[in-house]
């Protein structure tokens, strides 16, 4: 038999598809649970730019590279395993008894059921210099990275109506605040009114590119040559579910909208990460674009309750079904072979 014929019959009760915060959380819970899980996770965590992850109570400012080797040392710990590369398509098999799942190197593997945790990508503007310092000083969530630039001249750079929000938001971490229109729609009175409220400066004029010296950013240059000095600057990503794995099961992203204007797609699901396909779970970013690292994790820990419920269920009804089943030489075979193994018909194995 072949190496890839072999890989191909590895069946588990659950794959979980992606190996973040909320991946290996589920697969943590469902090892703990006793459950054959099979992680495949594809190595490009979203937060990977950042140099450290925050509001994670136990674990404040941990690097992301080292809180994912503790999670993955800690799931494997339990007897999950967990292999590098990418999760390419997922379906259904035939009778609806689990998912064929394969990955790029063309091994397949199947599952009773599916946690998918394959997160986001942050899709940013096509301004010069924005993305190479992303994740340092480019920033977008407050929580995530405000105390690290608290007291900094920041510039939030208007890319939808959600912008004066942004900037007021960013004032609690700043009282040097600049908001850069763009090509934002312009502020409403009562927005104008807010930002000089608060002592937030308003530049109108497209944002060509971010200056930076060395490794350090040191401004925002406008269409007409001129740089404002800032230190730090807030960009609105657009948010895009990494969410190609599921289309062979008929699972599509949801377009999500704030203020009528499209900020990013997810996979729409219950509370407990369950799609409309049965048997298939989601979590994390996937499924909850503003999730930060610590809600997660407690996502996937959620979605992974669901599934061992469902699988109990599963079990139980299989169990019935096999104690009503009339007598039969295969149901003998099959009692004999749990219960006595090399040893039925007299045969004792050897040490």
């Amino acid at each position: 038999m072949s190496e890839k014929t072999t890989r191909t019959t590895r069946s588990y009760d659950v794959v979980v598809i992606g190996g973040g915060a909320a991946g290996l959380s589920g697969a943590l819970a469902l090892s703990r649970a006793r459950r054959s899980v099979l992680v495949i996770d594809a190595g490009s965590p979203r937060n990977a730019p950042a140099s450290h992850a925050h509001n994670y109570l136990g674990r404040e400012g941990v690097p992301p590279t080292e809180l994912l080797a503790i999670g993955r040392d800690e799931a494997s710990g339990y007897g999950a395993e967990i292999v590098e590369g990418e999760a390419v398509s997922a379906r259904r098999l035939p009778g609806g008894a689990g998912f064929r799942v394969e990955r790029e190197d063309g091994s397949v593997v199947t599952a009773r059921r599916l946690l998918v945790t394959t997160g986001l990508v942050d899709e940013l503007p096509a301004i010069p210099g924005l993305a190479e310092r992303w994740g340092k000083d480019v920033l977008h969530c407050p929580y995530c990275h405000g105390w690290e630039v608290r007291d900094a001249p920041i510039g939030v750079v208007a890319l939808s109506p959600m912008a004066v929000h942004q900037a007021l938001l960013w004032r609690q971490w700043s009282d040097d605040v600049t908001l850069f229109l763009h090509d934002a729609p312009e502020p409403s009175d009562e927005e104008y009114e807010q930002l000089a409220a608060r002592g937030i400066a308003v530049v109108d004029g497209e944002v060509t590119g971010i200056e930076a010296s060395g490794d350090r950013l040191t401004g925002v240059r406008l269409a007409g040559g001129r740089v404002v000095p800032r230190e730090a600057v807030v960009v609105q990503p657009r948010f895009t579910a990494r969410s190609g794995v599921l289309e062979g099961l008929g699972l599509r992203a949801t377009a999500m909208e704030v203020g009528g204007h499209t900020v990013g797609t997810y996979i729409a699901a219950d509370s407990a990460g369950a799609t409309d396909v049965p048997g298939v779970w989601v979590a994390g970013n996937v499924a909850n674009l503003m999730e930060q690292v610590i809600g997660a994790a407690a996502a996937g820990l959620k979605a992974a309750s669901a599934i061992n419920a469902d699988l109990v269920g599963e079990d139980t009804r299989r169990a019935v079904e096999a104690r009503r089943a009339p007598f039969s030489a295969e149901a003998e075979r099959q009692v004999c072979e749990k219960a006595l193994g090399n040893r039925r018909h007299g045969l004792q194995e050897t040490r």
